[in-house]
């Protein structure tokens, strides 16, 4: 897992751990010695792991570990080698998934699969080709169950048309049929509104997203590039 701070830092693992508290002196520790060398980094949660002595910080949809002394800081994979799971992609997952959710459905362009089992929530660009072909399949993302949620990433930054279009399409009477027709190629008459485009392009930032379309699955795990509707039902399933 490689974040945008650029860590890249070894990876911690252990047969036997221990379970901890944190106390409000090694929050406090962790805080002050992240600001030190990240500044613009607010935590936005400091809770225990079942290693003793290190401990998970969120911010944002970011995950990293550090030790209670606020000295090491761990940026990769965490395994637990009885169980086999890594303790640092499920807890990314969720912390990506809270990031999400937390710009909460009217910040989104909702396709909703009439008998929705699962959703997805997908990163777009407008010009993107495979996110086009991803769209022109929504219907048969609907007959598999899956209601598809999208957020904006023109990957060509703010004040470029692929920003420009994204904001026609939020501004639209019928936001559903603007990014049909933009998606298809066809002009979106230019409006300018309140819009949540610059918060999805932060957010998109954050989670480290480089390529679109990509795809966040409702347990939180990040798929990047286009999957064709059967075989995103077959993921979903056995998540």
């Amino acid at each position: 897992m490689t974040t945008r701070f650029g860590l890249g830092m070894a990876a911690a693992a252990a047969l036997l751990v221990a379970s901890t508290a944190l106390s409000a002196s090694e929050a406090q520790t962790i805080r002050e010695a992240l600001a030190k060398v990240l500044p613009d980094a607010k935590p936005t949660s400091v809770q225990p792991t079942p290693i003793d002595g290190l401990f998970q910080v969120e911010i944002g949809p970011q995950v990293m570990y550090m030790t209670g002394d606020g000295r090491y800081l761990i940026d990769g994979a965490i395994v637990d080698l009885e169980t086999r799971e890594n303790l640092a992609d499920a807890a990314q997952n969720k912390a990506r998934l809270r990031a999400i959710n937390a710009l909460g459905e009217d910040e989104m362009i909702v396709f909703e699969a009439p008998n929705a089992e699962h959703e997805i929530t997908v990163f777009t660009d407008i010009d993107c080709g495979y996110c086009r072909k991803l769209h022109q399949q929504i219907d048969a993302y609907a007959a598999e169950g899956i209601s598809v949620r999208y957020l904006f990433y023109p990957r060509t930054g703010v004040d470029t048309p692929s920003y420009d279009k994204a904001v026609a399409v939020w501004c639209a009477d019928d936001q559903q049929a603007a990014m049909t027709e933009a998606k298809n190629g066809q002009p979106v008459q230019s409006r300018d509104c309140n819009h949540p485009i610059e918060r999805h392009m932060e957010l998109a930032e954050l989670m480290g997203i480089r390529g679109t379309p990509a795809i966040v699955l409702d347990n939180g795990q990040m798929v990047p590039g286009f999957v064709e509707p059967k075989r995103l039902a077959q993921v979903l399933e056995q998540q």
